[in-house]
């Protein structure tokens, strides 16, 4: 099989990406790492290298509030600028695109002080967060617009709004996670102001030439999730609002149905990316246990999408892209999805890095050179 359609240009916007492969949002902990900017830049550099058409960072709060932790990253003053410019350079000078994911927690927040719709403690949180009050909302879609134009003016070519997985913006769209009776709950178009007025603002202030991605969730995987007619509802509402693509997310983080373990089939949620689809006007974002350019090629003839997007594989192989376009798909060094140097480094305050690639993250520090003298290994 060849990867013409994989490879192929996308229009999304007033952008050509040069091909249909994501680099999908991942936190590295290099976001809070002191040396992270230098760091960064080579991690990406080397992404963008390998071919990837489009990259999303790891996820960046648009207030204080927001953050993953108490010293989480954000990007909410022009002093931050110089620690994003370097990375954001590095991609372009490789001949790649990258986008800021803004993430608000919201009551997944390690935080004292973490924000919610409604006062309901998370299950995987011990803080119970605060009710966030409507002046509190209204600053909060003025931080995401705020967030947007500092990432543009860091060189960014556009943001990914997080708008699944079960963090704020999902919080407020959920019955089991919205229980206010004011104008940002009770029915759901109440409950989808909020994602849709962060949309509007961010398009307002960073103008037509700037992408806007919204992360939508196809499926929650909770109980008083979202049913599947209102996701169509809100992917044509966000489309409306000035969203350039949707890029899809399976599952809440405190959903007990796995969604990236090794045990997931393979693009094992595509058919609801594919379901979704016809719906919109803008393209689509397939994501979850995608790892093989044959399942990314065959998803995209089959019409379940018009990209695919690929995190940890690229923490297994930068050059994922590239051996593609040049045949040697055989030679991809694979994800295996174990999780145990990615995410079990995450949540240990550790620099994410791969079990089959210990370079990944520490490109600044493994610099290995082709050997003088050859040997024979048997592993």
């Amino acid at each position: 099989m060849a990867f013409e359609t994989l490879l192929s240009p996308l229009k999304v916007g007033s952008i050509t990406l040069k091909n249909r492969v994501m680099m999908g949002s991942m936190h590295t902990g290099l976001e809070e790492h002191p040396d992270g900017s230098f760091r960064l830049a080579a991690f990406y550099a080397e992404r963008a290298r390998g071919g990837v058409g489009l990259i999303v960072t790891g996820g960046f709060a648009p207030n204080a509030a927001g953050r993953v932790f108490e010293e989480g990253a954000e990007l909410v003053s022009e002093e931050q600028l110089d620690f994003h410019r370097p990375f954001v350079k590095a991609v372009h000078e490789n001949d790649g695109k990258i986008v800021l994911q803004i993430l608000h927690t919201g009551r997944y927040g390690l935080l004292e002080n973490c924000v919610a719709p409604s006062p309901i403690t998370a299950p995987i949180n011990f803080y119970r967060p605060k009710e966030l009050t409507p002046d509190d909302i209204l600053q909060t879609i003025e931080d995401y617009a705020r967030c947007a134009k500092l990432a543009q003016k860091a060189g960014y070519d556009g943001v990914e709004i997080m708008g699944s997985e079960g963090y704020l913006i999902n919080q407020f769209i959920a019955k089991c996670t919205n229980k206010r009776s004011d104008d940002w709950g009770g029915s759901y178009e109440n409950r989808i102001r909020f994602p849709l007025r962060i949309v509007e603002r961010v398009r307002e202030e960073s103008g037509e030439d700037f992408l806007i991605i919204f992360r939508l969730s196809c499926l929650d995987l909770v109980e008083d999730g979202s049913s599947f007619e209102e996701v169509v509802e809100l992917g044509q509402r966000v489309e409306e609002a000035g969203a350039s693509l949707i890029n899809t997310g399976i599952g809440w983080h405190e959903a007990r149905i796995p969604t990236i373990a090794m045990m997931v089939p393979r693009a094992a949620f595509a058919w609801l990316t594919g379901r979704l689809r016809p719906h919109l006007n803008i393209p689509i974002v397939t994501s979850n246990r995608i790892n093989d350019p044959y399942v990314a090629e065959s998803l995209l003839r089959d019409g379940l999408a018009d990209m695919v997007s690929m995190a940890r594989p690229f923490l297994a192989d930068e050059n994922f892209v590239n051996k593609t376009a040049e045949g040697r798909p055989e030679e991809i060094n694979t994800c295996i999805a174990c999780n145990q140097a990615c995410l079990d480094h995450i949540f240990k305050m550790e620099t994410a890095t791969c079990l089959v690639n210990p370079r990944a993250g520490h490109e600044t520090e493994l610099n290995y050179v082709t050997a003088s003298i050859p040997k024979s290994i048997a592993v």
